[in-house]
């Protein structure tokens, strides 16, 4: 289920002012150009998972509060579709083919110290050429579909029934090169959306 528009450009300016930011001094926290956060306030350009994340992590704000701030967190210890924390279902992906990348988490990942996603990956999705790269491990499973994980220097495609398992230091990258859609369930700790 594909959630209403989200203005990613207006929350984001009005949490970097809310933490006393200029554009220049995110920037720099982030490790991004200026233009960047530019043009994401003014929504210019949609950013890729990876970018966002990294300029989130210069307000030090999670990618789930960033898009889920107003809304509880339901306690579990069970969770209905309607319930996971819809965490980038707005965001375009640096996508080859226009793909998008849709991600739900189930429950409060920080109080569990693990988070658990719903990931689902439109033809032609890419979390971006800028790699990802966190202190955590994450683990996966293809429950359909097709997914090209680059991890380091070694890239594989990974169909349904297989799966990954990798320190998230090392850097990586998610894509769909297939025309299908391809659905993910993954596990990271500690948890870094």
């Amino acid at each position: 289920m594909i959630a209403e528009e989200f203005d990613v450009g207006s929350r984001l300016k009005a949490m970097r002012l809310s933490a006393g930011l200029s554009q220049r001094q995110l920037a720099g926290l982030a490790g991004v150009p200026h233009a960047q956060i530019s043009n994401i306030e003014m929504n210019r350009n949609s950013p890729s998972v990876s970018t966002l994340r990294k300029i989130l992590s210069g307000l030090g704000v999670s990618m789930a509060d960033f898009f889920e701030s107003d809304r509880g967190v339901p306690k579990g210890p069970f969770f209905a579709p309607g319930e996971f924390v819809d965490l980038t279902s707005r965001i375009a992906a640096n996508a080859l083919g226009g793909g998008r990348v849709y991600l739900s988490q189930v429950g409060d990942a920080v109080s569990h110290n693990l988070q658990i996603l719903h990931e689902l990956y439109e033809p032609g999705a890419d979390t971006g050429e800028l790699l990802l790269q966190h202190p955590s491990n994450e683990g996966g499973y293809v429950v359909e579909g097709e997914l090209e994980l680059t991890v380091g220097d070694v890239t594989r495609v990974l169909a349904a029934g297989e799966a990954y398992l990798f320190d998230s230091r090392i850097p990586h990258r998610f894509r769909n090169l297939s025309a299908k859609r391809t659905i993910v369930i993954s596990a990271c700790t500690p948890p870094y959306l």
